[in-house]
């Protein structure tokens, strides 16, 4: 038996006919800040081409620098490119993630692994021959 997403008690399909002031109210404090203080233009445009992705409306794939979106229920099942720093990495919106920044789901950052020590990083290494 597949167990069925809810968040804070409530099921998927309740939020997304709920209205924007009542899931507010179940936000945390830092997303309710974020929510009210206002949409810019660049999170207007994508939540637009969500909003023709999932109706259907969209050919492309939905490319974006915006990391500090809010996912909605609405938003849920669509794929949206998100900008990592060096390239666009897909990710796919699932009921998991609502309230979550978007940003959350593309790491920045990759995995540090250092070569051999150069010329002068120890006494001992001005020593070793370099071919």
């Amino acid at each position: 038996m597949v167990k069925e997403f809810s968040y804070r008690g409530i099921p998927k399909e309740e939020l997304e006919n709920m209205s924007l002031e009542k899931l507010f109210q179940l936000f945390n404090a830092r997303q309710r800040r974020s929510l009210t203080r206002g949409i810019t233009d660049g999170k207007r445009k994508l939540i637009e081409e969500i909003k023709a992705a999932k109706a259907g409306k969209l050919k492309n794939p939905i490319k974006t620098h915006v990391r500090d979106l809010i996912i909605l229920p609405y938003m849920v099942d669509v794929t949206v490119n998100v900008f990592s720093g060096k390239e666009f990495l897909p990710v796919t919106i699932r009921t998991e993630m609502i309230g979550h920044y978007l940003g959350e789901y593309v790491i920045t950052n990759k995995r540090v692994s250092h070569g051999a020590p150069g010329v002068g990083a120890s006494r001992s290494s001005l020593y070793v021959p370099l071919k």
